[in-house]
């Protein structure tokens, strides 16, 4: 059977990810069925999957200046949504640079269905989910080597973009390679329909994932890892906790390899490819795989010639656009006393402490807890990073148990927990903490130590209570210096107006 679905162009372009061809730069005007691609290269399939993979990082299949959706290549790829969505909505992280649409994410205020922002992410989840399915649906009449792993692998890449629609929208369409090509509107999925799904596809996939594979690729650790995350917030997404369960795949990747890293500044260097710590990364490259959306968006956009000095911390430009704010900051007191190691990350010369303005440059620290530099060995500056992202690490599986002991996991156990929690602030030299501090409070405020600017915050403090409501205010919630209340309907974002004009069938969000 022939499939033309895939381009020879795009299938070409994506072996650069894995160094098989050198016929980068030609351009067939023609589309080839996968069988006829795989007898003029069998390593194709892989090349599909590591451009599968990086969709993740990457704005497009021929640079920086490319995009796979129509949409602004700088401005609209995966990770730099996360960034957005996740981070600069939440207390940690602000953006100063006052684009449309961007100070209304930075101030958790006049959030509505035209915001860029929005359709980007959207529109990048639904390009890589039906990619996926434009494979299953090939591969499903193809012998490939390797075939089952290679499928649990685009099941989990699929599902991975699922989790992010369920975590920031809430509802869509339920795509897969069943109902591939069909012409009419897909149905609305719920929130539980497409946590059903996903939850299911990930069941099905563990045995089919190996413990180790190559770096950057999917394993039976980092599926247990996004399964756990989606028990973790099930009674956000569902009504219904499923504490036992994340703790139960919490349990499969502690058991793993993985270990923590001995410095904590090393999980964001340029060459934290070589950390065991992480679980799974989404790649960056400052040569081969250019983009303005992967960690080069962090580390430029932290840093300005004027006040940080850029070499020091790998990078050619700085962009002048994130600091942190005292909701991140102030969770370790006085930063000139601490002896966190965590704590020595923030930009303080030149800058102050309060942000009374977060359009200011100079009101709040810079984090340069992500930098261009090799943690270990000489390496020189470059235009675009080369540091990976760490999605998924093992201090997060830790501090996540800790949190499901806490909160009444019965195959959780609180002596364990405490040993994960002060493994993790031991790492930064951080006091080590007794039973009585481990409480939900001490934890989420852990959380913000360790994982601020990785793409958590804000799930975490919707699951925590903190991130709607005025019981807890950060600077600029609410468009207001000191914070104020936002409403509840703020915990999904809006469905952009495009999708709601391409298909009839979905609904708008409460409140939108």
């Amino acid at each position: 059977m022939k499939n033309n679905i895939l381009k020879y162009l795009f299938s070409l372009s994506i072996l650069l990810f894995v160094g098989c061809t050198n016929d980068l730069d030609t351009e067939p005007k023609v589309e080839l069925s996968l069988e006829e691609l795989l007898e003029q290269d069998p390593n194709a399939v892989e090349g599909i999957l590591s451009r599968l993979y990086a969709s993740f990082a990457l704005s497009g299949a021929d640079g920086p200046g490319s995009s796979d959706i129509s949409d602004d290549p700088g401005e609209s790829p995966f990770l730099r949504g996360i960034v957005n969505l996740q981070d600069f909505t939440a207390d940690g992280m602000k953006n100063r640079w006052g684009d449309n649409g961007l100070d209304q994410l930075t101030t958790t205020s006049d959030w509505n269905s035209e915001n860029k922002f929005f359709r980007y992410m959207y529109n990048r989840i639904f390009f890589t989910i039906p990619q996926c399915n434009n494979l299953l649906s090939i591969l499903e009449n193809v012998d490939v080597e390797n075939k089952e792993q290679i499928l649990a692998e685009v099941r989990f890449i699929r599902s991975l973009a699922y989790y992010y629609l369920i975590d920031v929208f809430g509802k869509g369409v339920l795509a897969t390679q069943e109902n591939f090509g069909e012409t009419n509107p897909l149905p609305e999925a719920s929130r539980q329909e497409l946590f059903d799904f996903t939850e299911a596809e990930l069941l099905a996939i563990q045995s089919s994932l190996p413990p180790t594979n190559t770096y950057g690729r999917a394993t039976e650790a980092a599926a247990a890892m996004l399964l756990s995350k989606l028990y973790l917030n099930a009674e956000v997404y569902t009504g219904t906790a499923r504490y036992n369960d994340a703790a139960t795949y919490l349990n499969v990747v502690i058991a793993s390899s993985h270990t923590l890293a001995d410095d904590f500044v090393s999980l964001f260097s340029a060459d934290n490819n070589t950390s065991n710590e992480i679980i799974f990364p989404l790649i960056a490259d400052a040569v081969v795989s250019q983009s303005f959306g992967n960690t080069t968006y962090i580390v430029n956009g932290s840093l300005n010639s004027e006040t940080t000095p850029l070499n020091q911390f790998g990078a050619t430009e700085g962009w002048a656009g994130h600091r942190a704010s005292k909701g991140w900051y102030g969770l370790f007191g006085d930063l000139s006393t601490s002896s966190d190691v965590r704590a020595s990350l923030f930009w303080t010369e030149g800058h102050e402490y309060e942000m009374t303005d977060y359009r200011t440059w100079t009101d709040g620290y810079p984090s340069i807890k992500f930098r261009n530099t090799n943690f270990s060995g000489a390496s020189l500056p470059s235009s675009f990073s080369s540091t990976d992202f760490p999605l998924f690490r093992l201090a997060d599986a830790y501090l996540m148990y800790a949190e499901c002991a806490v909160r009444g996991a019965s195959n959780a156990s609180m002596t364990d927990a405490l040993t994960y929690v002060n493994m993790v602030r031991t790492r930064s030299n951080a006091d080590t903490v007794g039973m009585s501090d481990l409480t939900l409070s001490f934890l989420i405020d852990e959380r913000g130590r360790e994982l601020n600017l990785e793409g958590h915050r804000r799930s975490d403090l919707i699951r925590f209570g903190m991130f709607t409501g005025g019981s807890y205010l950060w600077p600029w919630k609410g468009n207001t210096l000191n914070g104020t209340s936002i409403p509840s309907t703020y915990n999904v974002f809006p469905i952009p107006s495009t999708a709601l004009q391409a298909n009839p069938n979905l609904t708008q969000n409460l409140g939108y």
